[in-house]
């Protein structure tokens, strides 16, 4: 367990404590179960920690808060570059194989994983269309089917940018470059 989880337990832990003294306390004084009264100090005391616990948790709460509403912020934004690096990662291949504006289209489309007759539908072609244009498209890439296709963008992506391709990688992508 890191030290935002016990942060986390410890925030919930000191919350509970202090709204289980605060119920209990009404309940007993309505159900008149005290059996000995406690000063009225130590009860003051015992009113002021459990306030003080209270407005702790809340502020160790708003802080989680913040962390979290900064990391998840974060995130997006991490996400949104990811997104854009895709897209221009895609654009730049497409260029590369020369792709036309329709089989551009029909390409994002495979690769967000929409069905031939999908496509069709929305490009507002026949499947058989559809169908030529893909065949196209993973002849120009050098790979025989869809999962290879998305593969090519996995790849390029997780390799580190400036980072040179191992000597059997050179010799598969060899006959790809040899087919444009």
């Amino acid at each position: 367990m890191n030290w935002r989880k016990y942060f986390t337990v410890a925030l919930v832990m000191i919350q509970a404590i202090c709204a289980f003294f605060f119920v209990s306390d009404i309940l007993m004084t309505l159900v008149g179960v005290r059996s000995s009264p406690i000063n009225w100090q130590t009860r003051e005391l015992l009113e002021i920690g459990a306030a003080l616990g209270l407005v702790l948790g809340m502020a160790l709460g708003w802080l989680q808060f913040r962390r979290m509403a900064r990391a998840g912020r974060a995130a997006e934004e991490k996400l949104r570059r990811a997104s854009s690096a895709f897209m221009d990662l895609m654009e730049e291949r497409f260029a590369e194989w020369g792709l036309t504006a329709a089989e551009r289209d029909v390409a994002l489309f495979a690769i967000k994983g929409m069905t031939t007759s999908e496509i069709a539908s929305l490009r507002g072609t026949s499947e058989g269309t559809i169908k030529a244009q893909t065949a196209a498209i993973y002849r120009k890439a050098g790979v025989g089917g869809r999962p290879q296709l998305l593969s090519l963008f996995i790849e390029d992506l997780m390799e580190p940018t400036g980072q040179t391709p191992a000597p059997e990688q050179e010799q598969i992508e060899e006959p790809r470059r040899a087919a444009l």
